[in-house]
């Protein structure tokens, strides 16, 4: 049976230089398809998270619509598998400190532009390289809750609690990454697949009435804790960290 051929998605601005890395990384074994914004680019990933998951992203830093590095972030702020797909990020900046910017947020790689296509080829080839490890999440189990991935359903105490589709994704996203800051802007990108603005307070609302759902006590909340000034941790309380079935 022949192997497929995998899949990437290029999200840059400039259609001469998509055109021209998309006949030759197609001559040498990989496909590629573009977004011209960082809006798109986030569209395309997470639609094809539920069917045929990118394998790798090749980012531009300079984008129309959003700083490369906060797309990087919220690329790594998704629900897996999305959220561990390898970055090579592409930039005209070749300082040694911007490279260490660039890798901040969760780059795998860095490529200065102007580079030549088949140094990009050895990069993408190394990155698709390396172990990729599973990620189970049938289901999540904290203190007293538990989250069902795949039947998308939620048990406090055993008890079966109704939320809706984005409520059930914010929390897997957090749950996902229990222990972990995430900023609104991050969480909201997360689960609607485009930039959000930076004043939109609605993921409070969700937030609020994800505690409402899973909470003992919705005021003293345990699991979702707030960050004054950061925003949102889920906590990974020392006795009751998530288990992975």
């Amino acid at each position: 049976m022949q192997a497929s051929v995998p899949r990437l998605l290029l999200i840059d601005d400039d259609h001469r230089l998509a055109g021209m890395l998309g006949t030759y990384l197609a001559q040498n074994g990989l496909q590629i398809e573009h977004a011209g914004t960082a809006a798109a680019g986030l569209r395309q990933l997470r639609c094809a998270a539920s069917t045929q998951p990118f394998a790798a992203v090749v980012l531009d830093l300079m984008l129309p619509d959003a700083d490369g590095l906060d797309v990087c972030r919220l690329v790594r702020a998704m629900a897996a598998p999305t959220g561990s797909t390898p970055i090579v990020m592409l930039t005209a900046k070749g300082d040694p400190m911007d490279r260490v910017v660039g890798l901040e947020p969760g780059a795998d790689d860095y490529l200065p532009k102007p580079f030549e296509p088949r140094e990009l080829l050895a990069r993408l080839r190394a990155v698709l390289r390396r172990p990729q490890l599973p990620v189970p999440r049938p289901v999540l189990r904290f203190s007293g809750l538990e989250i069902h991935c795949e039947a998308r359903s939620v048990h406090v105490q055993g008890k079966s609690v109704a939320l809706t589709s984005r409520q059930f994704d914010l929390l897997v996203v957090m749950a996902e990454r229990a222990g972990r800051v995430l900023s609104r802007e991050q969480l909201m990108d997360a689960v609607s697949g485009e930039p959000t603005d930076a004043t939109d307070r609605s993921i409070d609302v969700h937030i609020g009435r994800l505690r409402a759902a899973i909470e003992d006590d919705p005021k003293r909340p345990r699991h979702i804790v707030t960050v004054r000034g950061a925003g949102y941790c889920f906590a990974r309380l020392p006795a009751t960290d998530p288990v992975h079935d």
